[in-house]
């Protein structure tokens, strides 16, 4: 029989477990949900580190007005059963009294990078966002922390975080992992029904989209043309917003941009709002050859 996982349910405890750790220490902060693209960055964060520690926790503090906090998936005992034989040597996943025992009267200024894209969507979402991912490294105090680059603009800020305070913490971007017809793994995938999944293709057909245009040479205007009118034409797909931006300042590039860039896309699909990004290079002077 394999022996079960150790969780603790309190930081307190979590400080004690960490300190009985050995070695190097790799971090996964989730929020449960668990699917293949998690064990991925478990499977990152083991390949770096001697010991694993997941983290499993809703921090109502990123979710705004009208958000789904109440609906969002919580199944403890599945997310443990995910994790099973990913060399995990320790889970946090405490409650909401402690870890915010009070309203939190010191907070996080995210700076300008949280006012933009998701930061203007969601307002407050990264303040909340890097007061618990600085909570936690407090807490665990790992030597590497590993995070999806789907949520790419929260890499970014996670890794100005740990460099503006000096947290010497190693911030690693974990590829996205995607279905076999190349949707990008969300927890919030569940919510689609079997129509709607099909509709949600509609986000990285526009990525591909935008990937073609700058292998084919074009600039960022038309780059970001052939994303906008790709997703325009994709049924039940309502888009927050189509951006070509720069991958760290998360600023959209000129038009006259040379290099790497992000397209990045945020929609709803019924009721479900979906996020999704890939890296491209846009070079019109490169030679296309038939």
């Amino acid at each position: 029989m394999a022996t079960p996982l150790p969780v603790v349910r309190s930081l307190a405890e979590a400080r004690s477990a960490r300190a009985a750790l050995t070695g190097t220490v790799g971090l996964v902060m989730t929020m449960g949900a668990l699917h293949e693209g998690h064990l991925s960055l478990v499977e990152q964060a083991r390949q770096r580190a001697d010991h694993v520690v997941v983290s499993i926790y809703v921090n109502p503090l990123q979710f705004g007005p009208g958000e789904d906090l109440d609906a969002y998936p919580r199944d403890l005992a599945a997310d443990l059963a995910a994790l099973e034989g990913h060399g995990v040597d320790l889970v946090l996943a405490p409650g909401d009294q402690d870890v915010y025992p009070r309203e939190p009267l010191v907070r996080i200024d995210p700076g300008p990078v949280a006012t933009v894209l998701e930061g203007a969507s969601r307002p407050g979402h990264f303040a909340g966002v890097l007061q618990v991912v600085a909570k936690v490294l407090s807490v665990i105090r790992p030597d590497v922390a590993v995070f999806g680059q789907k949520d790419a603009q929260q890499l970014a800020l996670v890794r100005t975080l740990v460099a503006d305070l000096d947290l010497g913490v190693e911030i690693v971007g974990a590829p996205i992992r995607r279905d076999a017809d190349g949707l990008a793994l969300s927890s919030r995938n569940a919510y689609l029904s079997e129509v709607e999944r099909r509709q949600a293709l509609g986000l990285v057909t526009s990525l591909r989209a935008a990937e073609r245009a700058a292998d084919g040479g074009a600039d960022a205007p038309a780059v970001l043309r052939a994303a906008n009118e790709t997703l325009a034409a994709s049924d039940g797909v309502v888009a927050d917003y189509v951006v070509l931006v720069d991958p760290d300042t998360f600023l959209d590039v000129p038009p006259d941009h040379r290099g790497d860039a992000l397209a990045a896309i945020a929609a709803r699909v019924g009721t479900t709002r979906l996020i999704d990004n890939l890296r491209i290079t846009i070079d019109p002077t490169r030679k296309v050859t038939a």
